[in-house]
């Protein structure tokens, strides 16, 4: 346990993160968009993947997410009416029940048509090989083909943004390279959980509806690599009527925060965790770290709200944590700060 939380501070502190490659068709999907690929039963061990799959697609997510990798066999309970969309039911797993998503539905799930049969594009395999993850205090099932390896990556080697993917790039939010070259896509599962679950959108507008102004003409800069994500806490700041000023990634923040007559309008910064170029640890360290800027609080808005992640952020003096834009949680810690 120690090691693992050793492991992970030295990540942080060195702008890295770690990533779980995955696979979901056999071959690149990008060469046959609208095929539905039958495969076979998954085999044995996840470490038998990577030869099978040599050729196919590589997909990423960060692997503190992850808490861990298994094959269920057990029975799911499916949800009411159709099970054509992204949720295939519910699994228990050590007495905890969760969603099962598939996640090659997700890649052709188009939000403007919720009522599409994904089921054409289903991973079509025996046997379940499911990632469970934690993340918005939450646990998620999701179905994958098979697994490839556990990679570390600088945020330096991560591009923003991508021309690859099914739809744009709202489901992919960067790449990076794997060993041998080949392109791995890093999915937003922030997007994914939106597109999954619309009612969760609507119970958080509620929340979002309820909140009040706050009077003050300072401003706020955000840094968050999730489109969805953004949208959410933009959403939310417009509700609270404060000046903010939204960038895709931390770099992008600091560049701005430290050009000339900003750090005195800035009454706060939010930043996400996991981002491109650089990561949210790397933007609170360097805020911190400067005597110009110190004073400013920053908030960490993330879904990886883990002890490790706790501990860490209040090792480099966060003033705050929020779990994933929780409308209640923004609103109070800038009323705080901005008043």
């Amino acid at each position: 346990m120690i090691q693992d939380i050793d492991r992970t501070t030295s990540l942080y502190l060195n702008n890295e993160a770690q990533f779980l490659c995955f696979t979901l068709d056999e071959t690149d999907p990008m060469d046959m968009p609208n095929k539905h690929t039958q495969t076979e039963s998954a085999p044995h061990t996840p470490e038998e993947v990577p030869n099978k799959h040599l050729g196919a697609q590589l997909y990423a997510i960060n692997v503190f997410k992850v808490r861990e990798i298994i094959y269920y066999n057990g029975e799911l309970t499916e949800t009411a009416g159709e099970n054509d969309g992204l949720v295939l039911g519910f699994l228990t797993v050590r007495g905890e029940s969760m969603p099962l998503i598939d996640m090659r539905r997700w890649l052709y799930f188009n939000p403007r048509n919720p009522d599409q049969d994904l089921r054409p594009f289903s991973i079509d395999t025996k046997r379940n090989l499911v990632v469970i993850c934690s993340f918005s205090n939450q646990y998620v099932g999701l179905k994958i083909l098979g697994v490839k390896h556990i990679i570390n990556k600088n945020w330096a080697d991560i591009t923003i943004g991508s021309e690859f993917g099914f739809d744009g790039d709202s489901k992919v939010t960067a790449t990076t390279k794997y060993d041998d070259g080949s392109v791995i896509q890093i999915l937003d599962v922030e997007r994914m959980i939106t597109d999954a679950f619309p009612d969760q959108a609507f119970g958080q507008q509620l929340k979002v509806d309820a909140l009040g102004t706050i009077d003050s003409d300072k401003l706020v800069l955000m840094a968050e690599d999730s489109k969805s994500a953004s949208k959410a806490l933009e959403t939310i700041l417009e509700k609270l009527g404060v000046r903010y000023i939204s960038f895709s990634n931390g770099q992008s923040l600091l560049d701005y925060l430290f050009s000339e007559d900003v750090l005195n309008q800035v009454g706060a910064v939010i930043t996400d965790l996991e981002m491109p170029v650089i990561s949210g640890f790397e933007v609170l360290k360097r805020i911190k770290a400067s005597p110009e800027s110190q004073h400013i609080p920053v908030i960490v808005n993330s879904s990886m709200s883990n002890d490790s992640n706790l501990e860490m952020a209040q090792s480099l003096h966060a003033d705050g944590f929020i779990s994933k834009s929780d409308p209640a949680q923004v609103q109070d810690y800038l009323r705080h700060f901005l008043s």
